[in-house]
């Protein structure tokens, strides 16, 4: 017997129809947003969801209408056969949209086969085009590599492909125009994040942060006004602009100086089986442990439920009562 659609609604009458889907912790960069530089511990392999557990875990949340999905990880790229998951997760039915966000240094080998897959969307994480930037944010020299992935995924048909930009006040502000003009002169959107503190060295502070309104203010003096663009969708975190010619669309997210959560659909799903109902949750649900000891779908879900209920109304970056989560952006997922 089928079960009925009972949307996920927390206690603030918020709908969670997003699964963000962290597939592997592991990644072949080291931004120092992120993740440690060195002697990063990774999660044993037996730890990590396998592909028919992830496939079990969408259907059962998308007979409760999640119907967008979005593979992370870490990097998503780094897990083998990574486009047969993408092929499964679009084969469900309630499943309108897979998404993927990747650093894109695996991307020029793999984008035919993702596209070929069913993948319907890219972001790709792109801070600086200057590559003495990059690599101080990275860690490492893949610039090269991260240019021919966005060229690839363009070239094989991918149409819908948006750069995100970590904004660091001290460090990207020079970078701010070239990759704006870059995204321009290539028809690709542009999204230009606020600095959030999941860093491993925990040496964030409201200081670096690069607010969206100083980016609007350095691209405006630029290119001109920037027209406000009508929200595709009015859960999605960024406020979006089109330059005043018309062409092109610029994405600024502010989840620290103009939080978005009153409006947030989205559930995270570690590499592990945890969920989170905040990229800033203290707490975790254990789907993992159910599914192993062989639990219902209906068990599955009211644990899902649970910690959809539990769901507070915002983040506290920046207030006296903000209390970081141990773990950092590549434990939890992007």
């Amino acid at each position: 017997m089928s079960l009925p659609i009972l949307p996920l609604i927390d206690t603030f009458g918020r709908r969670h129809n997003n699964l963000r889907l962290s597939v592997t912790d592991r990644c072949n960069i080291r931004c120092f947003y992120c993740m440690p530089a060195e002697q990063v511990k990774f999660l044993p392999r037996h730890e990590i969801l396998t592909f028919e557990e992830i496939e079990r875990l969408v259907q059962a949340f998308a007979h409760v209408g999640v119907d967008k999905l979005r593979l992370t990880g870490g990097e998503p790229l780094v897990r083998s056969d990574i486009d047969q998951l993408v092929h499964r997760l679009k084969s469900i039915p309630q499943i309108r949209e897979v998404a993927m966000t990747t650093n894109a240094v695996n991307l020029a080998k793999q984008a035919e086969r993702l596209k070929h897959a069913g993948l319907d969307r890219l972001n790709i994480s792109l801070d600086a085009l200057d590559r003495d930037t990059l690599v101080a944010i990275t860690r490492r020299d893949v610039l090269d590599q991260v240019l021919a992935g966005i060229a690839a995924a363009q070239d094989v048909g991918f149409k819908r492909i948006r750069l995100n930009a970590v904004a660091i006040k001290g460090l990207t502000e020079a970078e701010v125009l070239p990759l704006a003009r870059f995204a321009l002169e290539r028809d690709l959107e542009l999204r230009f994040i606020e600095y959030m503190p999941l860093d491993s060295d925990q040496t964030w502070s409201n200081e670096k942060v690069l607010s969206g309104e100083t980016i609007r203010e350095l691209i405006e003096q630029e290119f001109g006004p920037l027209v406000p663009a009508q929200r595709t969708d009015p859960s999605q975190p960024a406020f979006d602009y089109r330059y005043a010619e018309g062409r092109g669309r610029l994405g600024l997210i502010h989840p620290v100086t103009a939080p978005f959560c009153d409006t947030c659909n989205r559930l995270r799903l570690t590499a592990e089986g945890k969920l989170r109902n905040c990229l800033f949750s203290l707490e975790e649900w254990d789907l993992r442990a159910l599914l192993r000891q062989g639990a219902s779908e209906q068990e599955i879900l009211a644990l899902v439920r649970a910690c959809v209920l539990a769901k507070q109304p915002g983040h506290l970056i920046g207030q006296k009562h903000f209390e970081r989560p141990v773990r950092t952006m590549h434990q939890i997922g992007g």
